[in-house]
């Protein structure tokens, strides 16, 4: 608003025309002269008010011209109602049309668009599938060299890439151009030499002839992975091998123990850095674990075989939450919790229960199986182990689960030795076994108490006060 005098009207810069036809379409017809006036100057302060804060918004995207979006936002920020059908990524194009002398009237030109010529127009080509991975772009502070992360001289090279519509070949595809040009997104840096190492690697290992050449070879293979260095660039590659193998070949044991043998010498290599990939790592080793089946064969030195696989897998996990915890700071407790969830569903079948326990066991320790093990013992014994032994109590099932529970509660002995190997001070009393029986079930109970370890039978009830 402007005036000549300091007395003088204020000059509107808005038309008061356009506030009277507002109110008009909206059913105020009676509108005084004052309130008319009241009613331009506040849009007059508005527009000016939202006016002011989109050229905010545009300086702060180092802007010089000012657009729909920046106008929509200072109405968001004004806590006003946005606009709606204006935001375009394309320059708007205004019309003028004259409605009599002075009254100029704008609108926005719509592109014409030809029907016949759009029906009959060629659908374009579908654009291949998104695909979306994961890796590690610095670890602490350091970009590693995998094929992934380009280097330095790839990097400037894409600065003179061609960009535009045209650079992106799905975008291409989109608009009908014939022949896009597709280059990979990941350039390969592997060497020829690991390419052929690790082709080596895959045939020694799975090799399942009894010669004993093939069985040398094996070994030597196994323990090239565990003591060579220069392996670094490999070692996604394992991992997503033994990841692949383990999936497909749940009922092929020899193939489920070699996987596990190449997962313990990667751990044992000193001179791979596996923190990043200790997650990945543990899912093969997690389903060699606890899966229903593994196998297809039922005989007693099957299962017995299959049981050994169980309690590889269960070290395996051991020695991965220790040694990693340190960088990984939720493994630990998320092998532990899974685990236990795996224990205490009495769907799962007896071997799985037995992967369960000793996971958790070698996952998260004694304390573990103090604390989440022993206060769940009594209902597990009357809903899983009564009917196991009612049914066939010389069963292997019944008895690999019964014992790997035992030697998972004689860990909280505190001279560390539980039943193996401690010597024996003497049948417990009547009083200590009712109230292990009472405690932990009667069927751990009579193994604990008739082992005679006092120092483990007094560390068992002291865990009743546990919170």
């Amino acid at each position: 608003m402007a005036s000549s005098g300091p007395n003088a009207e204020p000059k509107l810069l808005w038309n008061a025309d356009n506030v009277k036809d507002v109110a008009e379409s909206v059913g105020i017809g009676a509108l005084s002269e004052e309130a008319l006036k009241a009613l331009t100057q506040d849009v007059e302060y508005r527009i000016g008010q939202v006016i002011i804060e989109a050229l905010r918004l545009m300086r702060a995207s180092r802007r010089t011209t000012m657009t729909v979006n920046d106008i929509s936002l200072a109405l968001k920020v004004l806590d006003a109602e946005p606009l709606y059908g204006y935001d375009s990524t394309r320059p708007l194009r205004f019309g003028e049309a004259s409605l009599g002398p002075g009254q100029p009237l704008f609108y926005i030109e719509d592109e014409e668009v030809d029907f016949e010529k759009l029906i009959n127009a060629p659908l374009p080509k579908v654009p291949r599938d998104m695909s979306l991975t994961a890796h590690w772009l610095a670890i602490e502070g350091v970009q590693p060299s995998i094929p992934q992360n380009p280097t330095t001289a790839e990097s400037r090279s894409q600065e003179l890439l061609p960009k535009g519509p045209g650079a992106n070949p799905a975008l291409a595809a989109l608009a009908g151009n014939d022949n896009p040009s597709m280059k990979p997104s990941v350039k390969h840096i592997v060497s020829k030499e690991l390419v052929l190492y690790f082709e080596k690697i895959q045939a020694a290992i799975l090799d399942d002839s009894p010669d004993e050449e093939v069985v040398r070879l094996r070994q030597a293979a196994l323990g090239s992975v565990r003591d060579d260095p220069g392996l670094h660039q490999l070692v996604p590659y394992f991992i997503n091998y033994i990841m692949d193998r383990v999936t497909h070949n749940l009922d092929d044991t020899f193939v489920l123990k070699q996987m596990m043998a190449l997962t313990n010498a990667l751990i044992e290599n000193k001179t791979l850095f596996l923190d990043p990939y200790a997650s990945p790592l543990s899912a093969p080793v997690l389903t060699c674990l606890m899966a229903r089946k593994l196998g297809t064969d039922d005989s007693t030195a099957a299962l017995k075989e299959q049981y050994d696989l169980r309690q590889l897998a269960a070290s395996l996990v051991g020695r991965i939450a220790r040694k990693y915890a340190a960088s990984n700071n939720g493994l630990r407790p998320k092998l532990t919790r899974t685990c236990l969830k795996y224990f205490l569903d009495p769907t799962k079948p007896p071997a799985v229960l037995y992967g369960a326990i000793q996971g958790l066991f070698e996952a998260g320790g004694a304390e573990a199986v103090r604390v989440l093990v022993l206060r769940n013992l009594k209902p597990f014994d009357e809903h899983i182990l009564t009917p196991l032994r009612q049914s066939s109590e010389s069963d292997i099932n019944y008895q690999m689960l019964v014992q790997g529970i035992v030697h998972a509660v004689s860990s909280i002995a505190p001279s560390g030795e539980g039943l193996v190997g401690a010597a024996s001070n003497g049948a417990a009393s009547e009083a200590d076994t009712a109230a292990l029986k009472d405690w932990i079930g009667s069927i751990v109970g009579e193994k604990i108490a008739a082992s005679g370890n006092q120092q483990l039978i007094a560390a068992v009830l002291d865990a009743r006060n546990l919170g």
